[in-house]
């Protein structure tokens, strides 16, 4: 028993993080015996409703173990301001059952099951208070394994009395993804433009760049439907499939044109380094286990027992790809003051560097304000407000996109690979300052 409290104590802490669902889930738990489990969290406005149909219930003891009291198994909702209420209670007494506590809001107990074989029980709770709430199962019972089939349904009444799938929070994201997929179909018609009226400063990086612009927009636009459908129905209609295929191609080929940017490839050189090539050759793969975790996490949710891990696998192998695209432009940038120094084209090497130093900066500040800011934009919103969040995430994306494609776009008086002639002096002084250590 000495474990309970710890593990509750993480699962309440983990309900914090968790993302918002909102779609109709139907979900199986097998012989679990966890003392509490997180289905979902939820922002309700003044006309949320939660539906919840159990049935096929079962629950088994030890043979050492009491028969089970049915009262001590049951649903509850919990809003974030009592969290810590109750995370005080579970302290003062690590056998605290948190069904008994005057902060939750009771939904029902095994005790209200139809008699076996059914074991079922389908009810529709309104929520009068308007919160973002965590729907929990608490198992109080020692040494018991419940198994059941869960249906949850969580929506929010428009005026004309249609269900709004979507949490509070979110159900502006349908417009937001819309908005910024037209913008990415724009832009992905003037990057065009711009390579067609300059064929003969076209690289191949180019059309990767077009095809990452082309895949972002799908991306968003599949976001798009998933969001609508889920808002409107429950239920994405197969547009996260495509949200997930689009997803993968768009985040691999992010990376993959970071990566080659960074090393000068087509530009600089028509080759790879074998360092380089081992820079690929790490980061695809790491991206296929991302979007793994990805689908896991999106498309499961925390009431399954490995959803931490998933989490944390997700976590360690962004950061991992986050710090390798950063060798490349760093190593470019030394290969670059190396060569400087034999060579004698001071002005180009020093043009080159420059941009090479600005890139960086711009790829450091990406990483930085989507990975940082945006978490810590989600963990400090309010819950009306979670979509601020994904429409900074988006607005910093489009930003560093602009910048990235404007600096290497193929014109010929762009310096990363034509140069006009300037004073060699001056370049030799500038590329022997400090200014481009890193």
């Amino acid at each position: 028993m000495a474990k309970l409290p710890l593990q509750i104590l993480l699962l309440f802490l983990l309900s914090l993080i968790s993302s918002s669902t909102a779609e109709i889930k139907t979900l199986t738990i097998t012989s679990d015996s966890r003392p509490m489990i997180l289905f979902e969290k939820f922002g309700f406005t003044h006309s949320g409703h939660i539906a919840i149909s159990v049935s096929s219930v079962s629950v088994t003891s030890s043979a050492n173990a009491p028969n089970p009291d049915a009262s001590r198994l049951g649903f509850f909702l919990l809003s974030e301001e009592a969290l810590l209420q109750v995370l005080l209670e579970i302290q003062q007494n690590p056998h605290f059952c948190v069904l008994d506590s005057r902060y939750i809001q009771h939904l029902f107990t095994f005790g209200d099951l139809s008699p076996p074989p059914l074991s079922r029980f389908n009810h529709t709770y309104p929520v009068s208070s308007p919160n973002e709430y965590s729907l929990f199962f608490a198992n109080c019972a020692p040494e018991t394994r419940v198994s059941m089939n869960v249906r949850t349904e969580t929506y929010n009444l428009e005026r004309d009395g249609s269900k709004d799938y979507l949490s509070a929070g979110l159900t502006h994201l349908p417009s937001l993804y819309t908005f910024f997929s037209i913008l990415y179909l724009v832009f992905l018609g003037c990057w065009i433009y711009v390579c067609y009226t300059n064929k003969r400063s076209m690289h191949r990086i180019h059309l990767l760049m077009s095809g990452l612009l082309l895949f972002k927009a799908l991306n968003l636009i599949c976001a798009a439907e998933d969001k609508h459908y889920v808002k409107v129905t429950g239920t994405p209609h197969g547009w996260d499939v495509l949200f997930y295929i689009f997803q993968f191609i768009r985040v691999v080929l992010l990376f993959t044109v970071i990566i080659l940017i960074g090393t000068g490839w087509s530009f600089l050189k028509p080759f790879l380094q074998e360092r380089e090539k081992k820079v690929l050759m790490i980061v695809i793969p790491l991206q296929v286990l991302a979007n793994v975790a990805s689908i896991v996490i999106g498309e499961t949710g925390p009431f399954i027992k490995d959803w931490v891990t998933w989490n944390q696998l997700f976590l360690l192998v962004d950061i991992i790809c986050c710090c390798a695209i950063i060798f490349p432009i760093v190593w470019s940038i030394r290969s670059l003051r190396e060569t400087s120094k034999t060579d004698g084209k001071a002005a180009k090497n020093l043009a080159k560097l420059t941009l090479f130093r600005q890139f960086y900066i711009v790829v450091i500040g990406y990483l930085y304000f989507t990975r940082i800011v945006v978490f810590a934009l989600r963990t400090i919103a309010a819950y009306k407000y979670q979509w601020v969040s994904n429409a900074a995430e988006e607005t910093a994306s489009l930003a560093f996109y602009l910048v990235m494609f404007y600096m290497f776009r193929p014109v010929e008086k762009n310096e990363y690979f034509i140069l006009d002639e300037e004073d060699e002096e001056a370049a030799e002084i500038a590329l022997r300052d400090e200014e481009f250590e890193l």
